[in-house]
C-alpha cells in the first residue's frame, strides 16, 4: 500500500515539510491500529505552477516508488482517489482506477464508490 499525494501547502509556505510527515507519521501510525498497514508515502510538495513539477498525474512519484519497491507492476496495480489527478495519474501508468466520492471529474474511472469504507467492503466481499 503506497501514497501518493501532492502536498502543494508546502510549497505555498502554509505548513513545514516536517509538519507533512508527522500528518503521515500520524497516519500510518492510525492505520496500523485498525489493522491496516501503509508501505509507503511519496509527496510532492511542488506549486501546481511550476515547470515538470512531480505532481499528479505525472508518474514521477511512481516511478520512484517502483524503484523502491521493484515488485510493483503498474498494469497489476489500482489507483484509488478523488481527484481527476488521481484518475489521471492511473491511467497514465496502465493501472485500474477507482473514483471515490462524487466529485466531477474530466476522466472517467474504471470504478466508483461514493466512500472509501465502500470500496474496502467491497474488497472484504471478493476475499470471502
Amino acid at each position: 500500500v503506497i501514497i501518493i499525494t501532492n502536498q502543494q501547502g508546502v510549497g505555498k509556505g502554509l505548513m513545514t515539510e516536517n509538519d507533512l510527515k508527522n500528518v503521515h507519521r500520524h497516519m500510518i501510525t492510525e492505520v496500523e491500529h485498525s489493522g491496516g498497514r501503509i508501505d509507503a508515502v511519496y509527496y510532492c510538495t511542488m506549486l501546481s505552477s511550476e515547470e515538470n513539477n512531480c505532481r499528479k498525474p505525472s508518474p514521477s512519484m511512481a516511478y520512484q516508488a517502483k524503484q523502491d519497491f521493484s515488485d510493483i507492476d503498474f498494469e497489476l496495480s489500482v489507483m484509488v482517489g478523488d481527484t481527476s489527478s488521481d484518475i489521471s495519474f492511473g491511467k497514465n501508468l496502465g493501472m485500474q482506477t477507482i473514483q471515490i466520492g462524487n466529485e466531477t471529474t474530466d476522466i472517467q474511472a474504471d470504478l466508483k464508490y461514493n466512500d472509501l469504507k465502500s470500496f474496502a467492503k467491497s474488497i472484504e466481499l471478493k476475499q470471502t
